[in-house]
């Protein structure tokens, strides 16, 4: 009964991310870019907001799920009130330090790391509160919470300040509201499942869990968070002061509809993650090097359609909608994050191969590689090649190529594992070669007549030739089954 119903959890919780993500792109094809520079303060504030909301957590949600396994119902209820105390502690702290920070003179002017703070608190709580709802397996609610309800209210709040209902201030003040909303109903929705006893006395715990075991872990924790924060957010706090809040904005607008190209990778990250740490606890390396080879080739084939029609087409698709004219300084950008995402799939799942290995402190190493390059290199391009947005998205591809060829580097030399073949060669070159033929046909008069005509000549042509030359295994698998049933 149980698994049935982690698996309808598990339906939920797909169902939702596509329904975010689908919301989050009409919004940011026909909302955001009336007033990029408006989209840029806001997804600046989003990102001091992601960088303290790990700091005020420390590694707590993390201890929670890995030590609650270990521990009877009295002493869970109690981690997950240490847990909860910590937070207000650590909040109570950095508060303190933003306060007297602010009386520095070189740093004046942090009206927007105020403005950050609480939906910081906020989503320490709700990151801590989901990971205690999928202990108990409960994620489809939190999820929905989590992904929809802001996607839904910034388009909202956005309008009502486009349209002059709001102030900036009030808006602000709307955005903040929302998180707020979120860890309320994340708490009502808990607490019928879940109810913990609020009490201070922590003794019997830390009888149970070693002390040193926990803060050792939520340190580690905590540092591969930041990292991940700084190595992937570090673009939306630079552009602001290296370039202006409106770049923010018009990188903003790339980076979520590039980064649509990674959904059908995160569901295969997410189904495989199991296999891969049982082939590791295993150590079926021939099994795992089979799977590594075929996944790798199966994300690039998907990532590479969807990237073909993404390159062929977004000019046509922008000039038909109505914000053309603010959306076109955003293609550059797609194309460069989306060939980004393409490379980072096209790699594979390693990052779980060394997550689930014993050699899983390398990521720390990696995603350190990551946030250096990335800060270089848009220092170097921007300051002093005074180069463009663009230079950002070209910094953040050349770092992620160098962080996941440090990975491949990594995993060839620890486990002899290669997500590479001769095959694997043969789909890049059809893509490359579809890729070039489609682009050079010519144009129709009409942009929409292109569009549809460039993209279902570049899907077809792919996939019929991946088909018939067996590239793939499961594209084999899944067009054999489609004809044996219209048989």
């Amino acid at each position: 009964m149980s698994n049935k119903i982690s698996q309808k959890q598990a339906i939920f919780f797909t169902i939702i991310n596509y329904v975010g993500i689908v919301i989050g792109v009409v919004s940011t094809l026909f909302i955001y870019p009336n007033d990029k520079e408006l989209l840029g303060i806001f997804r600046y504030i989003d990102a001091i907001s992601y960088v303290l909301f790990p700091i005020l957590l420390i590694g707590a949600s993390q201890a929670l799920v890995n030590f609650t396994p270990k521990l009877d119902d009295l002493h869970k209820k109690k981690l997950f009130n240490y847990s909860v105390f910590s937070i207000l502690i650590i909040s109570g702290f950095v508060l303190g330090l933003l306060f007297i920070i602010s009386y520095i003179p070189a740093l004046k002017g942090m009206k927007y790391v105020y403005f950050a703070f609480p939906i910081a608190l906020f989503l320490a709580f709700i990151e801590l509160f989901k990971k205690q709802a999928t202990i108990i397996q409960k994620i489809a609610v939190p999820t929905f919470l989590d992904n929809i309800i802001p996607k839904i209210s910034l388009p909202i709040i956005f309008l009502l300040l486009l349209y002059n209902y709001i102030t900036f201030s009030e808006s602000v003040i709307c955005y903040i509201i929302s998180y707020g909303l979120i860890f309320i109903l994340l708490t009502i929705y808990l607490c019928k499942y879940f109810k913990p006893k609020f009490n201070l006395d922590f003794k019997s715990l830390f009888n149970e869990v070693s002390k040193r075991d926990y803060y050792q872990f939520s340190m580690y924790a905590f540092a591969g968070s930041l990292g991940s924060v700084f190595a992937f957010r570090i673009d939306a706090l630079m552009i602001p002061k290296l370039i202006s809040m409106e770049a923010n904005g018009t990188f903003s607008i790339g980076v979520t509809l590039a980064s649509a190209l990674a959904i059908p990778a995160t569901g295969v990250f997410a189904l495989y993650a199991p296999i891969i740490s049982n082939y590791l606890k295993n150590d079926n390396l021939s099994e795992l090097n089979l799977k590594y080879k075929e996944i790798s080739k199966l994300l690039f084939f998907i990532g590479a359609l969807l990237y073909s029609c993404i390159f062929l087409g977004i000019e046509n698709l922008f000039m038909l909608l109505p914000t053309h004219e603010k959306l076109m300084t955003s293609i550059p950008i797609i194309l460069i994050l989306g060939f980004n995402v393409l490379v980072n799939m096209g790699t594979g799942f390693n990052g779980e191969i060394i997550t689930y290995s014993k050699y899983y402190k390398f990521n720390l190493i990696a995603i350190a590689i990551l946030i250096v390059l990335n800060v270089g290199l848009n220092l170097l391009f921007i300051l002093h090649f005074n180069f463009g947005i663009e230079a950002v998205a070209v910094a953040s591809l050349l770092s992620m190529v160098v962080f996941n060829f440090a990975k491949l580097l990594f995993i060839y030399k620890k486990f002899k594992l290669f997500p590479f073949d001769y095959s694997y060669l043969k789909v890049v070159l059809v893509f490359v070669t579809t890729l070039g033929f489609v682009y050079f046909l010519p144009k129709l008069m009409n942009e929409m007549y292109t569009l549809m005509y460039k993209v279902s000549l570049s899907l077809l042509l792919n996939i019929f030739i991946i088909y018939k030359l067996k590239l793939v295994y499961q594209v084999t698998l899944w067009i054999n089954k489609i004809r044996n049933y219209t048989r």
